[in-house]
């Protein structure tokens, strides 16, 4: 059945081209199946632009992550070499993806890992002990690949709770939209107050960067309204001009993690120092065999089910399920994505995974691998240009989130039956744990746990697959895992 639709629907004055003419040229064409899917190849590119300025706050925040730990020793890793590091894995492995997956994902260092990496690993070993555990999550990760394990996972998840998930992913960016922007902000301990967000940095909205975002997510809702190609990527570059007149005409104390101004020095040298700065089992030697596989098994269950939601929701949105919901060809997305997880341990930059900021490249109408091969090429520009991938501020950029969560939402809400609450609860579950808990995870683990029993109280068990019922037990033990002092 057709998936929702984030891309504008094409107008009588912009026909879509029939397959096999005019949405590609020649062998680009047939290798990304360009018409095959009803896009073009200008719309990849936008496509690939958007994404790319959707997810560039990476390159400045898992430097931040990463660099402000310290590992047993007292070490830490250089902020320049992190740059590097976080920039060429985001390039190789997006690329990769493009290419051999055919899809519009990217991927780079994964938030949450890099906090385990950086909090749970790292004071407990060196470095390349921690990174080498990493690399052995994605080792893990790809033999269930090869295995055939973790596609049969994903197919095992029911059409009604995939839709759930994917309107979870759809919730989750929009509120990393608003966090980001500084629309909300997380109200400190020290308030002693059970509400957890509140609307601008003190109950108010205040501030130039606020409204740069505000007239932003006006401005990209507009033009969607209107059908304008590239809505998205128009919003991003007109927002981010806006910013640097502000910046430079008013007082405004803070950006965030990045200043809109142009760098005084646009190039810069990548320095890849810690390429290949990894102890694959040192780690152990550290801290115990079961303590060691505890921490791989968490790394391994964050990227596994992190992944397979963005996955799940990003080739929804772009239309690359059949009838049937299930997704042709995904052994190839789920080993590249394998292959990142390792390479994001073997370059020092924490585990890679993908991204669901790829949505803002689906929401121009991305359909194939050409977007991330154009989104790879961009990361791999910044390797020399890192000042400019920075200088777009985020309040320019989360925009798009916002004006995506919800198209994922209106395309996919119809779709679940609501009158079967054995399916209509655990989507409802994972729908809104994965943006109150702030976790993807956790919302596909939630939701797992709910679909199995719930479906064995109605004495429907039979018809749950075997996977689900293991997988569920698996999310049980991780979730208990505290409690039983394996944490």
């Amino acid at each position: 059945m057709p998936s929702s639709v984030t891309a504008p629907p094409v107008t009588p004055e912009q026909p879509q081209p029939p397959a096999g003419t005019g949405g590609g040229s020649g062998s680009l064409d047939r290798f990304f199946r360009i018409s095959e899917r009803g896009s073009t190849v200008g719309r990849e590119v936008r496509g690939g632009f958007a994404t790319f300025f959707a997810m560039a706050y990476i390159i400045v925040l898992n430097p931040i992550i990463l660099g402000s730990a310290e590992d047993m020793y007292g070490n830490q890793l250089d902020g320049g070499e992190l740059v590097t590091a976080t920039v060429l894995s985001a390039a190789f492995t997006t690329l990769l993806m493009g290419v051999i997956g055919n899809v519009p994902i990217a991927l780079a260092a994964g938030l949450g890992v890099n906090t385990v990496v950086a909090l749970q690993l790292a004071p407990n070993m060196s470095w390349p002990d921690a990174m080498g555990m990493v690399v052995l999550a994605g080792f893990v990760v790809m033999l269930l690949v090869a295995t055939g394990l973790r596609e049969r996972v994903m197919n095992a998840v029911p059409l009604g709770l995939r839709k759930g998930i994917a309107i979870g992913i759809g919730l989750f960016i929009m509120l990393i939209g608003l966090v980001d922007s500084g629309f909300v902000s997380r109200i400190p301990d020290a308030a002693h107050t059970t509400v957890p967000l509140q609307l601008g940095s003190d109950g108010h909205l205040n501030g130039w960067p606020v409204l740069v975002f505000a007239v932003g997510t006006l401005l990209t809702l507009a033009l969607l309204i209107r059908r304008v190609p590239g809505a998205i990527l128009i919003s991003i570059v007109v927002m981010t001009v806006a910013a640097m007149a502000v910046h430079a005409l008013a007082d405004v104390p803070s950006w965030g993690l990045t200043t809109p101004e142009w760098p005084g020095n646009p190039f810069s040298t990548p320095d890849f120092g810690l390429l290949g700065q990894v102890s694959l089992f040192g780690g152990f030697g550290k801290v115990g065999l079961l303590t060691g596989s505890l921490f791989v098994f968490t790394v391994l269950l964050s990227c596994f089910f992190d992944a397979m939601g963005t996955i799940l929701g990003v080739g929804d949105e772009a239309e690359l399920v059949d009838e049937k919901g299930d997704f042709p060809g995904i052994n190839k997305v789920l080993l590249v994505d394998g292959l990142a997880v390792a390479t994001g341990g073997a370059t020092s930059s924490s585990a890679t995974t993908c991204y669901v900021e790829s949505t803002a490249g689906v929401g121009e109408g991305a359909r194939t691998g050409l977007a991330s091969v154009v989104t790879g090429g961009l990361f791999a520009v910044a390797l020399f240009l890192t000042p400019l991938a920075t200088m777009v501020p985020s309040q320019a950029a989360t925009p798009a989130l916002v004006a995506v969560g919800f198209l994922i939402l209106a395309g996919s809400i119809k779709d679940i039956d609501w009158s079967d609450f054995t399916i209509a609860v655990p989507a409802f579950l994972a729908m809104v744990m994965m943006p109150f808990t702030y976790s993807i995870t956790n919302g596909i683990g939630i939701g797992f746990i709910a679909f199995s029993v719930l479906r064995l109280a109605a004495g429907r068990g039979r018809e749950v697959p075997v996977a689900m019922y293991v997988v569920s037990a698996v999310f049980v033990f991780f979730y208990a895992m505290p409690a039983l002092g394996l944490t």
